[in-house]
């Protein structure tokens, strides 16, 4: 049997399970849907391991960008687009915003664009620049994929505004098992593997959305994980376990749309890895975890949906000097020589290096019964837990890799831990230096900030 066929008989249970779930429930929405196609049509570089040296080699699953439209009673519409993709550079967020708003009305601060982060996705136009130094028809194929996909956003966050409906929404929380803490500590510094101490967020936030006869119109799930089981030797596009748990509920409910929302999960992978059927096993365990939060009693979102966006100040460090860089030009690594050779650059231009990184924090307040929080980069788990602790945990829902995706955030411990998530990864980024020891206080400050005007 193919392996559609065999997971109909879990899909169905899924199903029935969810649909004796459905229960009357107050209708303060509109919403509306839409999805498009985003897989690339022929060979192009593949974005999230620098160990990749060519071009992908087929498909194994289709990537889609999806739109979720909301209107509240007031009449006020939002716009969260999901993408099977690694992320997106400010510049391709705010053109893309700017283009909705010029189209559809829609506001800065309720245009919402979070990428799944899979690693076996298209490399993106300006995105972790470092990592690759495409030429000539390469670079080219991912800059055209790059218009492509921006265009079709906008078309797509038109059509879900276009096609509004009445609609109820209910919340809840479930749970997986298999992200895992990746930082482990040897002689020669913290490494990746899978340390079973560390800290992970196996919490599973759940947004159901029906229209008035009770049919499951959307699912918008989360989880903090890196889609990263496939592993650098991985040449075929895929969505990973995210794509495939979008996929098998899909697959569950006919008609009903599934996003996934990536959550603070920059330290974490799945585990176990590497190999497609471990992100199958893993698709099919979160889409079990999200169908058994939809075979409950949900609790009711209500009252109108306020929103606020600002941008948090993440200081750097001092940066290296001029000679530590001319130094790195004779590194062993060609990362480590590019970003040299970048950072000198920008010192012959007599540029100054920033002295923070202007990260979005975005918030939307769904009466007083929801929060979603949006975080720019690749946030470690530090945060998420520290924000529950502060701002309650039951209704409060945290996404990372949201409208800029910059580099990673470190928290203060993991500053003074060191590791790829504090330093190396600014290498693939491009930035000049790490974050100083006040990031953590800064971005949790602007948090409770931007909360505080959503909630107003």
């Amino acid at each position: 049997m193919n392996r559609v066929t065999c997971l109909i008989p879990v899909l169905a249970t899924l199903a029935l399970a969810t649909n004796l779930a459905s229960s009357a429930q107050a209708q303060d929405y509109k919403v509306g849907v839409s999805r498009v196609d985003i897989t690339p049509e022929g060979p192009i570089w593949m974005s999230g391991y620098g160990n990749r040296n060519k071009p992908s080699e087929g498909i194994e699953q289709r990537l889609y960008a999806k739109a979720l439209a909301i209107e509240d009673a007031a009449g006020v519409k939002s716009v969260l687009v999901t993408a099977d993709l690694i992320g997106f550079p400010a510049e391709f967020t705010e053109a893309v915003a700017e283009r909705i708003r010029k189209q559809s009305g829609i506001p800065r601060e309720r245009f919402m664009l979070i990428a799944s982060h899979t690693h076996t996705g298209p490399v993106i136009y300006n995105s972790l620049g470092g990592m690759f130094d495409l030429k000539e028809d390469d670079a080219k194929a991912v800059e055209t994929y790059a218009k492509l996909v921006a265009d079709r956003m906008v078309a797509l966050a038109s059509k879900a505004i276009g096609q509004l409906q009445p609609a109820r929404l209910a919340f809840a929380h479930g749970r997986a098992a298999f992200a895992a803490n990746r930082r482990v500590f040897r002689a020669n510094g913290v490494q990746f593997g899978v340390n079973p101490d560390g800290l992970v967020d196996h919490d599973v936030p759940v947004l159901r959305v029906e229209g008035n006869d009770g049919k499951l119109l959307a699912i918008i799930f989360g989880y903090a994980c890196h889609c990263t089981t496939l592993g650098g030797d991985y040449y075929r596009i895929c969505g990973d376990w995210a794509g495939f748990a979008q996929e098998y509920l899909e697959l569950a409910h006919p008609g009903a749309t599934a996003f996934f929302v990536t959550g603070c999960g920059a330290d974490s992978n799945p585990e176990p890895r590497t190999g497609i059927h471990f992100a199958r096993q893993h698709g099919l365990h979160m889409a079990g975890s999200v169908a058994s939060v939809l075979t409950r009693r949900m609790k009711p979102v209500t009252g109108p949906v306020r929103a606020a966006f600002d941008h948090a100040p993440l200081p750097f460090a001092e940066p290296p000097s001029r000679e530590e860089f001319e130094k790195r030009l004779t590194d062993r690594s060609p990362f480590i020589q590019r970003h040299a050779r970048q950072q000198l650059d920008r010192m012959d231009r007599k540029e100054p290096f920033p002295k923070a990184y202007p990260c979005p924090v975005q918030a939307w307040r769904f009466g007083n019964e929801l929060t979603l929080v949006a975080l720019g980069g690749e946030v470690v788990v530090d945060y998420v837990l520290r924000l529950k602790r502060e701002l309650g945990p039951d209704q409060l829902w945290v996404a990372g890799y949201a409208n800029d995706v910059f580099a990673y955030v470190p928290s203060v411990r993991i500053l003074h831990e060191g590791g790829y998530e504090a330093d190396f990864n600014l290498i693939y980024y491009g930035l000049p230096t790490r974050f100083a020891p006040a990031v953590e206080d800064t971005l949790v400050k602007m948090v409770h900030d931007v909360v505080r005007r959503a909630s107003e």
